[in-house]
């Protein structure tokens, strides 16, 4: 795996670029990036490992990065990742920024200490957008539980965490989650 930093010359090489500071600097270069590859009607992602892991709370850093990269550089959804848990969801002019989408997959059970934090239960996102605004029109999330290695569905009391924790931590982004009847959550904004 190849890290591209910023003045990296091989632009052709599969890899990840690696994101140095939240500087007006980054927010420039990802936009000029933006401009050359977004085309009408394309739904733009980026995709961050960023922040402490085990814990909550966003940085007031990160979420004005994250602003700044819909408002300055054309991004329609900051998929954040790196806390092992979820975190807020804040849906911003229309854009969905996910500081935190848990771990789909992992090799923690067994470890100890993070309890609180059920690192055991992840969520699918499926993700509906307008391609002409790239904003968001939904947002369902299905809880799945990590056992074993393996992906199962969560059982209701952990949809109902999920829903609860998620609510909590996106009050200050002016979300909720409410579990449905089907088994997902739906992303609400208040």
């Amino acid at each position: 795996m190849h890290v591209r930093r910023r003045n990296d010359r091989e632009r052709n090489r599969p890899g990840v670029s690696l994101l140095e500071d939240f500087s007006e600097k980054t927010i420039n270069l990802i936009g000029e990036k933006v401009k050359k590859l977004k085309k009408k009607g394309d739904v733009l992602v980026i995709s961050i490992h960023w922040g402490k892991n085990w814990g909550y709370g966003v940085p007031a850093e990160q979420r004005e990065f994250a602003q700044r990269l819909i408002d300055e550089a054309g991004v329609d959804i900051i998929h954040g990742h790196s806390s092992h848990h979820v975190k807020g969801i804040e849906v911003y002019r229309g854009k969905l920024i996910i500081y935190g989408c848990g771990d789909f997959m992992n090799d923690y059970e067994g470890i100890v200490g993070h309890k609180e934090f059920r690192p055991d239960l992840t969520l699918m996102y499926f993700v509906s957008m307008d391609p002409s605004s790239g904003k968001l029109t939904s947002l369902r999330m299905t809880p799945m539980q990590i056992k074993y290695f393996r992906l199962n569905y969560a059982l209701r009391e952990g949809e109902l965490w999920m829903a609860e924790t998620l609510s909590r931590e996106g009050k200050e982004f002016g979300t909720r989650a409410d579990a449905l009847e089907d088994n997902t959550l739906g992303l609400e904004c208040n």
